[in-house]
């Protein structure tokens, strides 16, 4: 974006204002958090910085360097605070080499960041792995990571997850508080801690990704928005975590089942299954980036994880030509050897359609009848659409029916429900 000395329209900075902001705002965040130490503190200085801009922009134009203008008036107002609450010569103290590395930015030059482009990275990778601590809730991991990080505003993330906004925004102010309280260190942490940490930072990008990918609830089967925030945290993570191959292995899944969405739905919005879907709509390159990502996650050695078996399966399904053509037998290996690893309840049912593709469904419907006695799955919509699925390759209609029927009344998502009562009138 080229500077506009000439000065901006009010309603045309103020969109600058807030395109850039969009962009920028977890760099800046992260910035300034490693500074102040406080990723609540860190938000409000950012938010400064943008009120700012929305003062002087409409009036001195857009600066050539819209995002370093943000980030060093943020970092200014962050330096000055910590000046303000202690002397200079404490704070250093504290804060080690911090100050001593990130002097305060020239206010004679503000378009100047004064950090490098590595400096900026390694910040937003601790700002990762802060709002993804473990000390938090996974719903409060979900909505302080989409709000710092996806740059979601708070009436946003509501919608996308169907929730009161005063409910999320308390969410939000508590995550803060916690981590604040908690006293946990803006950093990213090694050894064990480092794994630790890292399966929550990974756990809560894949769940903002399937939220994205089938709602949960609401009137629409996709949310492509969601989606899109997952990918692209997924990408960043990845490029900032060259040498850890389950970020790579994450990074393919979502590229793969990503590659997807323009298939997944009808022209009304209507869900599409995959045996119906139209392939020449999956997205080519997306499909390249997955595979690209998996070869790198292998490329690093070592036992593949649950996300590296997830993308193989995506992409044994990216292989396929057609639908007939799906190698049913090495995605029903995949899921046992997912399985071994990581017991769930639903990736067995998943195995189990897997076992019904590659073996027909007599051989799975024993596998899904042992799974009814399952807690996890009590309420489970999919486990009565699956046991209804192979009830009607079997012949067996009438009870086919009725696990539709039973699986629309489980279901939130009005779409879905619709889909389901379609099927058990088709049985």
């Amino acid at each position: 974006m080229g500077a506009d000395t000439s000065g901006a329209a009010g309603p045309e900075a103020d969109s600058a204002v807030e395109a850039v902001f969009r962009i920028e705002s977890a760099r800046i965040i992260a910035a300034v958090a490693r500074i102040v130490r406080d990723v609540g503190i860190a938000e409000e200085l950012a938010q400064d910085a943008l009120v700012a801009a929305l003062e002087r922009w409409p009036e001195s134009g857009v600066p050539e360097k819209p995002g370093a203008w943000l980030m060093a008036t943020a970092r200014n107002r962050a330096v000055d605070l910590v000046r303000r609450r202690e002397t200079y010569a404490r704070k250093l103290a504290e804060v080690g080499r911090t100050l001593e590395d990130v002097p305060p930015p020239d206010t004679a030059n503000i378009t100047g960041i004064g950090a490098g482009v590595d400096d900026i990275d390694d910040d937003l990778l601790r700002l990762i792995f802060t709002a993804c601590h473990p000390v938090l809730s996974t719903e409060a991991r979900i909505a302080l990571t989409l709000r710092l990080l996806g740059g979601l505003t708070t009436d946003e993330i509501a919608r996308a997850f169907l929730a009161p906004e005063a409910t999320v925004a308390q969410r939000i102010v508590r995550a803060k508080r916690g981590l604040a309280k908690a006293g946990v260190p803006f950093e990213v942490p090694y050894g064990a801690e480092r794994a630790q940490r890292l399966s929550s930072v990974l756990e809560v990008i894949y769940l903002i990704f399937n939220e994205g990918y089938s709602a949960t609830a609401g009137d629409d089967w996709v949310r492509p928005a969601l989606c899109e925030d997952a990918l692209r945290l997924a990408r960043v993570l990845a490029g900032l975590m060259k040498d850890e191959p389950e970020v790579h292995a994450l990074a393919a899944l979502l590229e793969l089942q990503a590659s997807r969405m323009p298939a997944r739905t009808g022209p009304d919005g209507e869900p599409v299954l995959l045996a119906d879907q139209n392939r020449a709509r999956w997205n080519r390159l997306l499909v390249r980036r997955g595979f690209a990502a998996l070869t790198r996650a292998g490329a690093l050695g070592g036992a593949p994880g649950p996300y590296a078996l997830q993308a193989a399966i995506a992409a044994c399904h990216a292989q396929a030509r057609t639908y007939e053509e799906t190698d049913w037998p090495t995605i029903a290996s995949l899921y046992g050897q997912l399985v071994a690893l990581a017991p769930s309840p639903v990736v067995e049912l998943n195995r189990a359609v897997a076992v019904s593709m590659a073996e027909g469904p007599a051989a799975a419907l024993p596998l899904v009848d042992a799974l009814a006695a399952e807690p996890a799955l009590k309420g489970y919509h999919l486990l009565p659409s699956v046991r209804g699925d192979l009830l009607a390759r079997l012949g067996r209609r009438e009870e086919a029916r009725a696990e539709f029927e039973r699986a629309a009344t489980l279901t939130r998502n009005a779409r879905e429900r619709l889909f389901l009562l379609n099927r058990a009138a088709d049985a």
